[in-house]
């Protein structure tokens, strides 16, 4: 059993907000940076409804600033990495002399940033293999699986399993993965096929891509580019861990026929106009095959398509009638 912590959540969106009540509830003291939800969860609360079981929590420490929360044992940065250039700010408040960090973001070279900023031994990595959407201000909807799999930026295991501890006392299926740099991997090559084809086809739910059999092809292409890209980097950087990629494809679609028609987060902030990961997820996969000399025609299309949907919000892409 964990020792009761302290644990700043920075970026309580759907993610965020889900395991930083897991924790909650687990008996931890945990502080919550909002700011849609704000004061809806200081009025309310925050509900999180699951097939595993909802569940309320009352009382919720909710700050309108990184200043509010102070220094605490753990931090989660769970950002998008559009947002990655303020985590610096957002996250120093709360960081003391012992305090760790874990970005459970998606993206490629995430952690690289916060060893910059904090030194890396306090840095882990989160990736988090749920399906997730936020409802009204204050409800989560959890729709299913919350596996998070894990890695430190020194790959410390005697690290590694204190924060493996953390996170089992909140109930979280936890992943020790073989190194950082595998994780990562291993959680693009869902990333990129599904919330690239999601934005590319137009706002499409993950029923619609496993549903169509061109769409399907397209991210099965796409997922074994990552394979292989993510393959080379790890051969590279001298790391025995290897991805299986029959054994990745089998799995990255049998648990997305699981979930339904479900919503990926890239296509939820295309619909609404926001920014878009396009550069950590598709971006850096793209730009590091390149530099790799694997060959990513797929990747490479998604990547100009799902860029172009980014500019075309952003104002930044002529469009026909100026639309």
């Amino acid at each position: 059993m964990a020792p009761m912590a302290t644990i700043a959540v920075i970026g309580a969106g759907a993610v965020g907000s889900y395991y930083g009540a897991m924790l909650a509830r687990g008996g931890h003291d945990v502080r919550f940076l909002m700011r849609r939800d704000l004061d809806a969860v200081r009025e309310r609360g925050l509900d999180i409804r699951s097939p595993r079981g909802d569940f309320r929590l009352d009382h919720v420490t909710a700050c309108a600033s990184p200043d509010e929360i102070g220094l605490v044992d753990w931090v989660i940065c769970s950002l998008k990495t559009t947002a990655l250039e303020s985590a610096r700010e957002l996250v120093a408040p709360c960081v003391g002399p012992t305090t760790r960090v874990v970005a459970l973001m998606n993206g490629l070279g995430i952690e690289e940033h916060f060893a910059g900023w904090t030194g890396g031994w306090r840095v882990f990595g989160g990736m988090a293999f749920v399906g997730i959407n936020r409802g009204e201000p204050g409800v989560v909807h959890h729709i299913a699986y919350g596996r998070v799999s894990i890695g430190h930026f020194e790959d410390d295991p005697a690290q590694l399993e204190e924060l493996k501890t953390l996170l089992e006392s909140g109930a979280i299926e936890v992943a020790v993965a073989p190194n950082l740099r595998y994780a990562r991997w291993e959680k693009l090559c869902w990333n990129v096929p599904f919330n690239g084809l999601s934005v590319a086809a137009g706002g499409v739910g993950t029923r619609a891509i496993v549903g169509d059999p061109a769409l399907r092809r397209t991210a099965e292409a796409a997922m074994r580019e990552v394979v292989a890209t993510g393959n080379a980097d790890l051969l590279a950087h001298n790391s025995p861990a290897h991805l299986d990629e029959e054994q990745v494809v089998r799995a990255m679609f049998a648990q997305t026929d699981v979930l339904g028609d479900y919503n990926t987060s890239m296509a939820i902030d295309y619909v609404l106009g926001r920014d878009l990961e396009v550069e950590a997820i598709h971006g850096e996969v793209s730009r590091r095959a390149a530099a790799l000399g694997v060959p990513t025609p797929t990747v490479d299309a998604l990547y100009a398509l799902v860029r172009a949907a980014d500019l075309r919000n952003r104002g930044q892409l002529p469009v026909i009638g100026g639309q």
